[in-house]
């Protein structure tokens, strides 16, 4: 064994799981996503998807797709920046910009590539960067990747933040960055303080709304338009794998940022431009949530009734207010083992452990989709009483 793999091993903590047979990750799908899918040859009830509005199965959005392929084919062969750039991106593009209330907006091949290509580009050495100790990953090797002064703050702690403002020289870029809803807790950034914040300390605020588009807001308009604060937020970004039922990204901000971004975001520049067929269906799940108000109203529903059965329950589930609802195990074994118990009774959850999370702070998380109904969350929860009993969790 060569040095690499020696290192390796010592940290190789999937290995260990593999061999007790609790590995949960990777887990084949062999049907479409909904809100029950086919996997080794039965049906289990699907609570681990981001599909928050329930549109990858819709058939209006798979036809998009289809027909996108027929007209452009199946990928653009270059970046944007060259060869790469449809009237389909255009389109979306200036959709998605009306949609948040921006002026422009940039589309990306994944909503990774917004965080780590975007952030890098707009702040310098002399600049500062800050974010929630509890952002996300891409959010995290976007500010690694930038050369600014880097700081941080306890998670929703505006205390603290303020704390982190007043290191900053008071004549450089000084830029929050927050993810609109968290994607393991399910809790909203504090936007009304931060926006205070900024105006106290002359700073710029980015939010991710890769969970609060197609959930919060009027006609799924994002955390930002939840506040009424989208004009006080100067850049917005959105994923398309999530609500919109494809795959890509966004940034949304005035026509100078975007400009700028256009021109200096090495994986907007770099990268192959994202497929017709994505784009296309990204464009359809768009013009599906503004046009039926009943989607959100679902989810909502589904959602509240979800969060009153797990609470009545006696499960521990934080400071969730979205369709994302943390159910506390508190031990990483744990953790893995309940959701092969809840596996094991048709159930499809997901494990969160370190770095996801901190280690005291491990949890399975379910998500809810506007297709749920009431009868597949019960039985979801009374699968999940039954696991989390068998391991002294509840």
């Amino acid at each position: 064994m060569g040095l690499l793999q020696e290192k390796l091993a010592k940290y190789d903590l999937p290995q260990k799981f593999m061999a007790q047979g609790v590995y949960p990750y990777f887990r084949e799908i062999e049907g479409k996503q909904g809100t029950e899918v086919e996997m080794g040859g039965h049906e289990v009830l699907m609570f681990g998807s981001n599909a928050y509005t329930g549109l990858t199965g819709d058939e209006r959005v798979i036809e998009a797709g289809v027909q996108a392929m027929h007209k452009y084919g199946s990928g653009c062969a270059g970046s944007r920046f060259l060869n790469g750039t449809l009237d389909l991106h255009v389109q979306l593009e200036k959709e998605l910009a009306a949609f948040v209330g921006k002026d422009e907006a940039l589309c990306f091949s994944t909503g990774f590539t917004v965080n780590s290509g975007v952030i890098p580009a707009l702040t310098d050495r002399n600049d500062y960067i800050i974010c929630d100790d509890r952002d996300h990953a891409s959010i995290v090797d976007g500010r690694r990747l930038s050369f600014s002064q880097q700081l941080k703050y306890k998670h929703n702690d505006m205390a603290d933040l303020e704390k982190q403002l007043q290191k900053c020289n008071p004549d450089s870029v000084k830029l929050i960055i927050v993810d609109g809803v968290f994607s393991m807790e399910g809790d909203l950034a504090n936007l009304p303080e931060i926006v205070r914040l900024k105006h106290k300390y002359n700073a710029t605020i980015m939010v991710d709304e890769a969970h609060g588009l197609g959930v919060f807001g009027k006609q799924g308009r994002g955390v930002c338009d939840h506040f009424g604060l989208t004009h006080e937020v100067d850049l917005i970004m959105g994923t398309f794998s999530k609500s919109l039922a494809s795959i890509g990204g966004f940034i949304a901000a005035d026509s100078s940022i975007i400009n700028w971004l256009r021109h200096n975001a090495r994986t907007y520049i770099f990268s192959a431009s994202n497929t017709p067929a994505a784009t296309a269906s990204a464009l359809e799940a768009l013009h599906i949530i503004q046009n039926e108000p009943e989607r959100l109203e679902a989810l909502w529903e589904a959602t509240n009734y979800a969060l009153k059965r797990f609470r009545e329950a006696g499960f521990e589930i934080g400071a969730t207010e979205s369709p994302i609802i943390p159910l506390y195990v508190r031990d990483t074994e744990k953790t893995f083992m309940v959701t092969k118990l809840a596996f094991d009774e048709g159930v499809f959850i997901n494990p969160v452990i370190p770095p996801a999370c901190a280690p005291q702070d491990t949890l399975v998380r379910v998500a809810l989709m506007a297709t749920h109904t009431k009868e597949q969350i019960d039985s979801a929860v009374e699968k999940l009483v039954k696991a989390f009993k068998a391991l002294d969790i509840l």
